[in-house]
């Protein structure tokens, strides 16, 4: 794959997003790795920015209540992850002096960051030359490289295989490139060909853009998550209340939220079990402290 070009159209067409800019902190992109899982990044930006100006610092997090980083945190999604980052800031602090570490091992020690968002921040704040593998990227891979229209589960040969295309110099920001490229060109449905700026290497695009075998089109739905209905939906809902609440809340506040009791309890006692709610001693619940 061309470095050369794909650096050159990320220079020309890479979206501007606030954590790319110039001055940007390692924590700053810890922060924006961890809000950008599983969630656009047209969300994340503008609560990125809230959370940076609030905590610029890990021990700013790390000071904070667990009611105030959930209120922060908002409708994000998967609010696990701020307590997870909290948890990662008080890390941070404990054992690294307050100053987010460069080294990929010492990264995915923190609390909640895998191996995808410690090579992440390795790369993008601190510019190791390390593989940063996400569905995109796993996209980008397979069809460009492999010929296949789908980006599947992540294997453990996609790690050397893209760390395989890494130039030897600029790997960081051509690993941002990758991305981009999946992100907004090289996407699931309707790539844009014509756009892409390494089109004519492509093995998928040279076989006529073949698609996914039915094996393959059953698992893709199979990985598309239903939100309606879902006990997440559930869990939102009640954890919503409890966000914009000045005081603890009675339980029949919260049966009003949803109208199946079984799945409502079930939901309810999910919160409780993952800490991101309490029950106090006269029975009514609060965001943890």
């Amino acid at each position: 794959m061309p470095a050369a070009a794909l650096l050159a159209w990320f220079d020309a067409h890479a979206r501007d997003l606030p954590w790319r800019r110039p001055g940007t902190t390692a924590w700053g992109i810890l922060v924006s790795e961890v809000m950008s899982q599983q969630t656009p990044v047209a969300r994340v930006a503008p609560r990125w920015s809230e959370w940076l100006a609030r905590w610029p610092a890990p021990a700013d997090l790390a000071a904070a209540g667990a009611d105030e980083v959930l209120r922060a945190w908002g409708g994000l999604g998967y609010p696990r992850r701020a307590l997870r980052l909290r948890a990662a800031a008080a890390a941070i602090v404990a054992e690294h002096g307050g100053a987010v570490p460069a080294d990929p091992a010492a990264l995915r020690a923190l609390p909640g960051v895998g191996d995808y968002t410690a090579a992440a921040v390795a790369a993008f704040a601190f510019g190791a030359a390390v593989p940063v593998v996400d569905v995109n990227v796993r996209r980008v891979l397979r069809r460009h490289r492999q010929g296949r229209p789908l980006p599947g589960a992540h294997r453990a040969a996609d790690a050397p295989a893209v760390a395989a295309l890494l130039p030897a110099r600029d790997a960081a920001r051509f690993s941002a490139a990758l991305m981009e490229l999946g992100a907004v060109v090289c996407v699931a449905r309707g790539p844009d060909c014509a756009r892409c700026p390494v089109a004519a290497g492509c093995r998928w695009r040279a076989a006529g853009r073949p698609g996914p075998s039915a094996a393959e089109a059953a698992a893709a739905r199979r990985r598309v998550q239903r939100f309606e209905g879902t006990d997440r939906q559930v869990r939102g809902k009640l954890l919503k209340v409890l966000r914009e609440a000045d005081a603890p809340v009675a339980q029949e506040v919260l049966d009003a939220v949803w109208d199946d009791p079984v799945q409502r309890a079930r939901a309810l006692d999910s919160l409780l079990a993952d800490g991101l709610a309490e029950q106090d001693r006269r029975g009514r619940f609060r965001l943890p402290r």
